[in-house]
């Protein structure tokens, strides 16, 4: 998008966000999971989707499953851009608590314009990934792994945090707290399968996580790396 008003609505771009993040985990897009995803009724949802089809932004399939046109992604490549610089300048420069940067970028994200974008951008010395280790849009992706995946006696470093686990500001800030933050290094002490939680080490201390919450964090993947 070269100019703020050849953007979609802010209403939009949220949408457009949530589908660019859900098409990255890999996940399908359909209207019942967007709708859970942005926090409105399925009505809603489906109503603001004909709009985006009409205009061009998604296509579906004959699953229903929703997919970004050329000119959807780079409205949602757009979005994605100032909400990670948005991060950057809150965290970097303001000093905001990394667990609140998400929330917080959100509702600053809409009102940035390509100018500020861009001065933005130069004062950060060009970024390539947000607070939370998710790479700029167009960067090739490091080999990485769900740390819910690892077993007792792995030991790997962290890469990011999923875009999803970061809509919930109690995991991050439990995150923060315990030092699991992008860069970390991790070793896998218990996977007790019976309550569904893992014992990390991180920096000399054990954290106990629950498996589901551990599905919001990704490592690196060192087998990947090698294949």
């Amino acid at each position: 998008m070269k100019n703020a008003t050849d953007r979609p609505t802010a209403t939009v771009e949220d949408y457009l966000q949530e589908i660019y993040n859900l098409r990255q985990e890999g996940k399908a897009v359909i209207g019942a999971r967007l709708a859970e995803r942005i926090g409105v009724s399925a009505p809603t949802a489906s109503a603001t989707l004909q709009r985006m089809q009409r205009d061009g932004l998604v296509l579906a399939d004959e699953n229903h499953d929703l997919h970004l046109t050329d000119k959807g992604r780079e409205a949602a490549e757009s979005i994605k851009r100032r909400h990670y610089l948005t991060e950057r300048l809150l965290v970097d420069i303001l000093g905001m608590d990394w667990a609140a940067a998400h929330e917080e970028a959100h509702l600053i994200e809409h009102a940035v314009s390509p100018r500020v974008e861009e001065r933005i951008n130069a004062v950060l010395g060009n970024p390539t990934t947000c607070p939370h280790g998710n790479l700029f849009p167009g960067l090739p992706h490091p080999p990485t792994v769900l740390l819910s995946s690892l077993a007792e006696g792995d030991k790997r470093v962290i890469d990011g945090i999923q875009e999803e686990a970061e809509e919930d500001a109690d995991l991050m800030q439990f995150l923060q707290e315990n030092g699991m933050t992008p860069g970390a290094k991790l070793h896998v002490v218990e996977v007790a399968s019976f309550n569904a939680t893992m014992t990390i080490e991180v920096n000399g201390n054990n954290v106990i996580l629950g498996i589901p919450a551990a599905e919001g964090v990704r490592v690196l993947d060192p087998a990947g790396a090698s294949a």
